[in-house]
């Protein structure tokens, strides 16, 4: 049995429904599957998770939203209409904008898109519609209950063999309805996945897989065809736009392949994620990087004191400091009389000269210095630690295309170098490793 779930833009419309129809049905083992609310069709379109939020906004301030509901009602009746199920939704979309003046919480109202989908999906497949508030089970803290959530699920299978999933919600204790962040739908699947033992859990999309790089920056970059959950964890912590990052976890834990598809090319190899593997392609072992990645508009805060080895307490004193102001240090590279902290300069809009003042007044360091427009870019690859000469690749390629360095560090798994560049030299360095590494 595989659990399948499918994304916003691969529900778009009625022609997408139909696309998913054949993708679904060519297996008969697919027979769980997890659906988002409609995404775009098209780049001036609206996603209705989105129409939603706006729905509950004019609730809140007492506005009228009529134009915005029918908006949204269109796309279903369009989706209905198109796959030959007219008349199955007009009862459903009464229910939800009655419920909406009802009941109108926020995660309420913006659940209903997944809700209204996975109702056509079932009735189109010729599926069980099980609603997400019959077995995702969040405590009050908003964390998922996995033990109630694994065993409600398993419960309903065994009544409905063949069922309609949405995604993105599911319910607390009291049965009021509770959201995941956006991109939820991810996370439903993998419990889905996880709770049935699943043979595999299958991501669709609108991409072919992960890429090695952002297509944004590298003109047609290369699929990765295999990932280990280690390096999808570093390469979307780091900026790579691939899965939810709680998604990993259901799946790894309960040592489920993960394939990410292309709905638009079904046929496509994708790519695959597992916790390891046994064998490597030639490819792989010739290339032994796996994925580049990173992200902008980063702060490198340097504080020198000299002696500052023999003050046994001063990092955790600075990271006390850090604590207090609630920032998140991303990495801390030391030498004998200095340390720096890597922080996002967005969080520090607001606590900058206090976190400074703070420091001088805890620490009498001899100086503190802040450089500005950062960019951390790293290179993610399971065989780095079994190859020799990584380090030195990336500042031959980096000097020779004359970008200075401002940082760099690896991890103590050693499947990640992270590189510390100004932010104008972003673009150019993820090309050069890119070019450098393929």
């Amino acid at each position: 049995m595989k659990v399948v779930k499918f994304g916003g833009s691969s529900l778009a419309s009625g022609e997408t429904f139909r696309r998913v129809k054949e993708i679904v049905t060519s297996d008969p083992e697919r027979k769980v599957v997890v659906v988002s609310a409609p995404g775009k069709r098209s780049s001036s379109d609206k996603k209705v998770t989105d129409l939603l939020y706006v729905c509950h906004a004019h609730l809140r301030y007492k506005v009228e939203f009529d134009d915005i509901w029918e908006n949204i009602a269109g796309r279903y009746r369009e989706i209905a209409a198109t796959c030959g199920l007219s008349d199955a939704i007009e009862g459903a979309l009464s229910e939800v904008r009655e419920g909406m003046t009802r009941r109108a919480t926020v995660d309420d109202i913006v659940s209903r898109g997944e809700y209204l989908n996975a109702r056509l999906m079932a009735e189109y497949l010729g599926y069980d519609f099980v609603d997400a508030t019959e077995w995702l089970a969040f405590r009050y803290d908003g964390t998922v209950d996995y033990e109630k959530t694994y065993a409600q699920l398993r419960e309903i299978a065994k009544v409905h063999p063949k069922m309609v999933l949405p995604g993105f919600y599911g319910a607390l204790p009291n049965g009021t309805v509770h959201t995941f962040s956006r991109g939820g739908s991810d996370v439903t699947g993998a419990l889905a996945a996880a709770a049935l033992s699943a043979e595999c859990y299958e991501n669709w999309t609108d991409v072919s897989g992960i890429l090695m790089a952002d297509p944004k920056i590298v003109e047609n970059p290369k699929t990765i065809e295999r990932i280990t959950f280690s390096e999808l964890r570093e390469l979307s912590y780091m900026g790579a736009e691939v899965l939810h990052e709680e998604t990993v976890f259901p799946v790894r834990q309960a040592n489920i392949p993960l394939y990410i598809k292309n709905t638009k090319a079904p046929e496509a190899q994708g790519t695959l994620v597992m916790e390891s593997f046994a064998e490597e392609s030639e490819e792989e072992r010739s290339r032994f990087i796996t994925g580049i990645t990173g992200k902008k508009h980063y702060s490198i805060i340097t504080i020198s004191k000299n002696r500052m080895a023999e003050d046994i307490s001063f990092v955790r004193r600075v990271l006390e400091i850090t604590e207090k102001h609630r920032l998140t240090v991303e990495h801390i590279p030391s030498s004998v009389d200095s340390i720096s902290l890597v922080i996002a300069t967005a969080d520090l809009e607001y606590c900058l000269h206090k976190l400074i003042a703070d420091i001088r007044e805890e620490c009498a360091p001899d100086s503190v210095k802040v450089c500005d427009g950062v960019s951390l870019v790293a290179v993610v690859g399971r065989r780095m630690a079994a190859a020799t000469g990584t380090s030195g690749k990336v500042f031959a390629a980096l000097g020779a295309k004359g970008i200075n360095i401002r940082m760099i560090e690896q991890g103590s798994d050693e499947i990640n170098i992270i590189v510390g560049v100004m932010d104008a030299d972003f673009a150019t360095t993820i090309r050069t490793l890119y070019n450098s590494f393929t």
